[in-house]
Formats: C-alpha cells, structure tokens, sequence
C-alpha cells in the first residue's frame, strides 16, 4: 500500500520516490539548507513545491493552501530554490565521437518582453535550444531563453561547445552550422531516389527529440511562463533535470 508522502510526491511532481530523493539530494548538495530566515516547511517540502509549480503552472495563490502556507511563502521559496534543482552537467563520454545527438528548438510563450519574440503562432515566445542522447533520450544540454529563429538561437547560444567531434542531427533550418541537415531540394529538381531515402531517415531519427520535448511539455511552466528575468532558463533547467531523473531509473 502506497503511503501518503508517496502518493503526494508521484501525484503532484511526476516522479517516483527514489527518484525525488535523488533530486531533493541535488538540491541540498547546491545549498538548499543554507542558514538563514527560518522557514515554515521542511526542505523536502519546499523542494516538493518547486516541483508542483514547475509541473502544474499553479499561481502562487492556489499553491499555497496546497502546502497549508501563505503565497508570499510560496514566492519565497520558488524564488530561492527554483534555480537550485537545475540539469546536472553532463560529463562528456569515452566514446562521444561514435555517439548521436539531436538538436532541436521549442517555442515557450512568456510574459518577459525582455527575451521574447513574436513567432509564427501570433504568441510572444521565447526560442530555447535543447540536445539530447539519440539513445537514451537524456537531455544533455539546454540553451538560455532567445528570441529569433532557430538558426539565430543555435548561434547566440553557447551550445556548439558541447558538440565538439559528436555527430548532431538538426532539421534544415540550422544551414552552414556544421550539423548534419536533410537534403534538400535543388531549383526545378526533384530529390534523387537515395537522398529521400537518407531523408525518410533523418526524420525518423529526428523525431526522437521532438518527443522529448513534448514530454517536458508536461510540466506545464512550459507552455506559458509567468516568470521574469532567469526564471524561465531555472525553469528548463530544472525540467530537464527532473526529465532525465524519470527515465535515468
């Protein structure tokens, strides 16, 4: 029989218990009991409220009478460890020059016109770059929040530097960025019978990362964030961790 701590804990933040631990392990390694102004929760529960607000898009409002705290108690705490549960970094393996990895971008509607830009759905939104594992669907590395398209996001952000001597899949908006692109078709020629092939192929591949995205989609800051300044960036960082915490065990 489930007991209640798990029953919140899988119900609201998406994760099983040992895996929650793990990240509430992260977040006290990164200074989540720092000495300071008492608080009126638990760290475990203070980490498990970050968690409910990235995943559910709540205001801090309806969280509060979640946990029995007030909203300013909520803003506080989402203000201090909200960074804190961010991606780890990914050491880079032995064999990463026989390894495949996916870029690909998502649009992310915020109310921050600082970093936002108007996108093809009519929705101010801001471009974030995401890499992943081919085969194991782990998130690797996700850019800073950009306006523009996805070749301008690619190249402002610093994600190249990760990509050294790894073979990376794109789709064809990321021309001359040394990446592998579809091929594409010539004025007044249609496609050779190999190179559709080789494309059929690409997309197949491809649409892993899409997937990805849309399961980190999931967790609803995602797909409208109220956030302002870095919050969105601590708010990918943090999904995408928690991303790879679920499917890492």
């Amino acid at each position: 029989m489930l007991s209640t701590e798990q029953v919140w804990v899988e119900t609201f933040s998406g994760l099983r218990l040992t895996q929650f631990s793990r990240l509430l392990k992260a977040v006290r390694e990164r200074g989540g009991t720092m000495q300071g102004r008492p608080w009126s929760l638990p760290l475990a529960e203070r980490v498990l409220l970050v968690a409910v607000y990235y995943r559910t898009n709540l205001t801090m409002r309806q969280l509060g009478p979640l946990l029995g705290v007030s909203s300013s108690t909520v803003c506080r705490v989402i203000q201090r460890l909200g960074p804190l549960p961010a991606l780890e970094p990914v050491s880079r393996p032995a064999d990463a020059a026989d390894r495949l990895w996916i870029v690909d971008g998502t649009l992310i509607p915020v109310r921050d016109r600082q970093v936002d830009a108007s996108s093809h759905t009519y929705r101010f939104s801001a471009n974030v770059q995401v890499i992943i594992d081919a085969d194991t669907r782990l998130v690797i590395a996700a850019a800073r929040p950009a306006p523009g398209t996805t070749a301008d996001a690619w190249r402002a952000s610093d994600l190249a530097q990760h990509c050294q001597d790894v073979t990376v899949l794109v789709d064809g908006a990321c021309l001359n960025c040394g990446m592998v692109v579809p091929r594409r078709k010539r004025p007044r020629w249609a496609l050779l019978a190999g190179e559709e092939a080789d494309n059929v192929a690409h997309r197949k591949v491809r649409a892993r990362v899409e997937h990805v995205i849309g399961r980190m989609k999931n967790y609803k800051i995602l797909r409208d964030c109220r956030q302002h300044g870095d919050g969105l960036h601590h708010a990918v960082q943090a999904v995408a961790h928690m991303h790879n915490l679920a499917l890492a065990s």
